[in-house]
């Protein structure tokens, strides 16, 4: 039975994530608003939906492991699963101008988060100010955009360039509701059954909640993350499975960790301050070598990205080697 609602929360989280953004672009489409800022704002935080709701019911039902968790946890696999498979289907190209302004920036706030979890709490202020990084960072990112339109962005020319082929064209402002309003009901009910679940598994497994977190929930949120870039290699458009990987940890960290933090502050476990934080900075920062040499990932750097990941989860998953680092 317990599996039966962790299956049916991770389908109804993917399901209700693709009906949430498909039916906010189509009712941007329908007010004019440009392409670009619908991937800044609405498939940006569309596809971080399941992410969210989940961090945020994990909080608020005393599950901080799992809260925080989700939260590194997606960071790690997005860089080590996500590109790392996109980057062995094909070569994930992007440009100097770019990443140098969004790399630069998720590099940034990844070393912010493991300053402030050293701490050991994610309190109410530090969402807020998070929050207002988020708010700071689209802006700018709005206005160098236009004053320099040739220098494609990784986030927004990225996401812009996927916006076009997901709503059907005929989808109007009626349908378009429906799409928001079934995919935010579908995104909450699954994300409850998720963390539902996954307690039940980590009791029952003699696992942490962290470790949960860190692995099958973060794996079950980042699913919109890895069908779009997989799709997306295959297609042959890097830009977007790149620009979907940097935006994605960057609203991450700042914009769901933030407003997790706002509506319930955490006490991040001392597992993940002593070990994960650290791998997900890491992770970072190796994507940052990686990407400014040839301004790509090429298909060995994926494949490397690959074992990276498989070694992370095999000591997840291992008792005797989490005590061997001393984060049992």
């Amino acid at each position: 039975m317990t599996a039966l609602q962790l299956l049916l929360g991770l389908v109804l989280l993917v399901a209700g994530g693709e009906a949430l953004v498909r039916g906010s672009v189509a009712v941007a489409q329908r007010m004019g608003v440009s392409p670009m800022l619908i991937g800044l704002t609405l498939v940006g935080f569309g596809t971080s939906t399941p992410e969210l709701v989940t961090s945020l019911q994990a909080a608020l039902i005393g599950a901080p492991g799992v809260a925080v968790g989700n939260v590194v946890g997606s960071n790690i696999a997005n860089i080590l699963l996500i590109l790392g498979v996109a980057a062995v289907i094909l070569p994930m190209a992007t440009t100097k101008e770019a990443f140098r302004r969004d790399g630069t920036v998720l590099v940034g706030v990844s070393i912010l988060l493991l300053g402030i979890a050293l701490t050991g709490t994610l309190s109410r202020w530090v969402g807020i100010l998070f929050l207002g990084l988020l708010v700071a960072y689209t802006i700018y990112t709005y206005f160098t955009e236009r004053q320099t339109e040739s220098a494609s962005a990784v986030v927004h020319a990225a996401e812009a360039n996927d916006v076009a082929d997901l709503p059907p064209r005929d989808m109007g402002y009626g349908l378009g509701f429906v799409f928001i309003v079934g995919g935010i009901a579908a995104v909450v009910y699954g994300a409850s059954l998720l963390v539902e679940a996954a307690l039940v598994i980590a009791r029952a497994a003699g696992l942490s909640e962290a470790v949960i977190g860190l692995t099958l929930v973060a794996l079950g949120t980042s699913l919109p993350e890895l069908v779009t870039s997989v799709m997306a290699a295959i297609r042959k458009h890097t830009d977007v499975a790149f620009g979907n990987i940097i935006g994605s940890n960057i609203f991450n960290i700042l914009g769901i960790a933030g407003i997790t933090a706002v509506v319930s502050p955490i006490s991040i476990p001392p597992e993940i301050v002593h070990f994960d934080i650290w791998i997900m900075v890491a992770t970072a920062l190796l994507l940052a070598v990686f990407a400014t040499t040839g301004w790509r990932v090429n298909r060995w750097e994926g494949a490397a990205l690959l074992a990276c990941y498989a070694g992370y989860i095999a000591v997840q998953l291992s008792p005797s080697a989490r005590a061997l680092l001393g984060i049992a």
